[in-house]
């Protein structure tokens, strides 16, 4: 008989190599991220040396709160407690994920991971993101009404949509409509998914607001979040001189961040300061301050956390808390 030599596997790669390089990988986006914005860095960080040190501390101040805040929502939006200390520190490696990924799939993939992580199934772990996600966006829509109806002259709307964007816009949500209710009646599979996930989201919803403290912490976290992102603004707004009223720079951040919420882009990088500054010369500011402020603003919230929230993340990767 001749022997016949079988071709060689090859060989798994080992589930802790994969952990390492997962580690790795913020690091290296957050590299590629900062090379790519380093002029628009240079010039935060140019804005910053002439701004007053009080009110920044109070910058600061706020976009910590805002992750203590995010962490309250997502406790909020489960019934089971979740580990403290393990919660926060995800809020704050999330916030660097979401600011490397688009449209808040990295903040969206790290709690669900978390989530699955402290126990709770894979669908209930999606019912109480999308419920995060409702709260946090309903928040946000009610703080900017309420904004709207007590200083109803504040902000011209328009400029912050290009000339003509209005109807292709409302033209693509109904075709976004339409498509998403002809393929739920035409294909089954998805249909019975879908409306299986909806009764576990709304069981989900159901038991949070059976339990007082779980619904005060979702919708107080939810309205508490974006009211302190606006508060840093305002903030960043006092220590460089913006000669805006303090409702008034809010108004502007909360339209601003309602404008780009569909935008594609990590983090908002470049369409929110697009529309921030848009927002803040609408809202009576001068160009060159208004741009001085929002770069200022985005170096305290996106770039000083970004390097540290990058490590939390690789750390809880490495720890298998994600």
């Amino acid at each position: 008989m001749t022997a016949v030599q079988l071709p060689e596997l090859p060989r798994r790669v080992p589930v802790r190599r994969i952990r390492q390089i997962l580690c790795l990988l913020p690091l290296l986006l957050v590299t590629v991220v900062a090379v790519e914005h380093r002029s628009v860095l240079a010039e935060g960080f140019g804005h910053l040396r002439n701004a007053r040190l009080p009110w920044l501390a109070v910058a600061v101040g706020t976009t910590c709160l805002a992750w203590v805040a995010a962490a309250l929502t997502r406790q909020g939006a489960v019934v089971e407690p979740l580990p403290k200390g393990r919660l926060l520190a995800t809020q704050f490696a999330a916030g660097a994920a979401n600011h490397l990924l688009p449209t808040g799939l990295g903040a969206s993939a790290v709690n669900l991971r978390f989530m699955t992580g402290c126990g709770l199934p894979l669908a209930r772990s999606s019912a109480a993101l999308a419920l995060y996600l409702l709260a946090e966006s309903i928040g946000r829509l009610a703080l900017l009404a309420a904004l709207l109806i007590a200083f109803p002259d504040a902000l011209r709307l328009g400029p912050l949509l290009p000339d003509g964007a209005m109807g292709p816009l409302l033209l693509a949500v109904v075709t976004a409509v339409v498509v998403a209710v002809c393929v739920l009646a035409s294909v089954r599979r998805l249909r019975t998914a879908v409306f299986s996930f909806l009764r576990t989201a709304l069981g989900e919803a159901r038991s949070v607001h059976l339990r007082p403290a779980r619904a005060l912490a979702l919708w107080g976290g939810s309205l508490s979040f974006p009211a302190l992102q606006a508060a840093g603004l305002v903030a960043v707004g006092q220590a460089l001189g913006l000669d805006v009223p303090p409702a008034h720079m809010a108004l502007a951040y909360l339209a601003a961040t309602v404008a780009v919420a569909l935008v594609p882009v990590p983090g908002g990088i470049g369409s929110v300061e697009a529309a921030l500054i848009v927002a803040l010369v609408a809202a009576g500011g001068p160009v060159a301050v208004a741009t001085a402020v929002v770069l200022a603003y985005r170096i305290i919230t996106v770039w000083l956390p970004l390097l540290p929230g990058a490590l939390t993340l690789g750390a809880l990767v490495r720890l298998k808390v994600i």
